[in-house]
């Protein structure tokens, strides 16, 4: 049985610009609570970090998961704001957000939050400060990053191909940085995701991922165009999927395995960089075969075809041919 997604295309671009529409309201809910698009990590944002967990060795001290509204008050009663949250299996744990501190007003905050919530354990307490400035600098330089990377891939691609090759290569790769980025966003609503700077090196690994799955369905299209110069576009197309298509999907399975061992076994740090590259990497394989092929292959069929580069060689097929 063989693939067509040049018949089908309509059913997979709907369901991307489903997972697109979800993202976007994502952001913008997102946008509106935490001043960005997705919650952004003491990384970029700069500011103070407080983990805090119960002493649950205290007679009574962890009866009852704590109660993030009465955290709240304390934080707007000290005008640091309300970004808290309960952490933790029992929810015996807060991760308090807020400007930058000093050490007098951490104490203060943390007293008071005490008296409200009972004894935390001073052994299990976790703080991060970074100063606004460079908060500042590393989101510039990650996002400068990114389009430097998509940029280079353009280039690259028009070079190797031709322009429109290129184009909906990047569109490819929008399509799967919006909706990793509208998944997390969304995820930064209902748990304690921020982005980090791991976030944006998986974002740059993703592209290079979904760009290569690109490049090998679109160097087949190439050769399917030389060797079949008749055939329809729509037709090239599908068959050059269906003769990539085991290996896009073998390529991205292999890849994805150790990355959930990762986001199963690994440490705190490294699970939502794992999470960040298997959503990436299936929404890569998906985007190359049904967003950047199906789109060449419309875009195509409505136009004159540009001439493919074909190397003209000599092959004779007799001996009176080659004398």
């Amino acid at each position: 049985m063989k693939l067509s997604v040049t018949q089908q295309r309509n059913f997979w671009w709907s369901l991307s610009i489903a997972l697109a529409a979800i993202g976007t309201i994502a952001m913008a809910i997102s946008f509106g609570q935490f001043g960005a698009p997705i919650p952004l990590g003491l990384d970029f944002a700069g500011g103070t970090r407080l983990q805090l967990e119960r002493d649950c060795s205290i007679p009574d001290n962890c009866a009852a998961p704590i109660d993030v509204s009465v955290a709240r008050e304390v934080m707007t009663s000290q005008g640091l704001g309300n970004n808290v949250q309960v952490i933790g299996e029992n929810q015996q744990g807060l991760l308090v957000r807020t400007g930058d501190l000093g050490v007098e007003q951490r104490s203060r905050l943390q007293d008071a939050l005490e008296t409200e919530i009972g004894q935390f354990d001073p052994e299990k307490l976790q703080i991060d400060t970074v100063g606004p400035t460079i908060g500042r600098r590393l989101l510039r330089a990650g996002l400068a990053s990114l389009v430097a990377a998509s940029v280079g891939i353009v280039l690259y691609l028009s070079l190797r191909f031709q322009f429109d090759y290129a184009v909906f290569a990047i569109v490819a790769l929008l399509h799967d940085v919006w909706i990793t980025v509208g998944l997390f966003s969304l995820l930064g609503l209902v748990s304690s995701f921020e982005a980090d700077s791991l976030f944006v090196v998986a974002l740059l690994t993703i592209i290079g991922f979904s760009v290569n799955d690109t490049v090998v369905i679109y160097d087949r299209v190439r050769e399917i165009l030389k060797l079949k110069p008749e055939w329809e576009i729509n037709e090239v197309v599908d068959e050059a999927v269906n003769q990539t298509l085991t290996r896009s999907i073998n390529t991205t399975a292999t890849t994805l395995l150790p990355l959930v061992a990762i986001f199963i076994f690994g440490g705190e740090t490294l699970k939502y960089f794992a999470l960040a590259l298997s959503i990436g990497f299936a929404l890569g394989a998906y985007s190359s075969i049904f967003i950047a092929s199906a789109a060449l292959a419309l875009w195509r069929s409505s136009r004159p075809q540009p001439v493919e580069a074909v190397t003209v060689s000599e092959t004779p097929t007799s001996k009176e041919e080659r004398s």
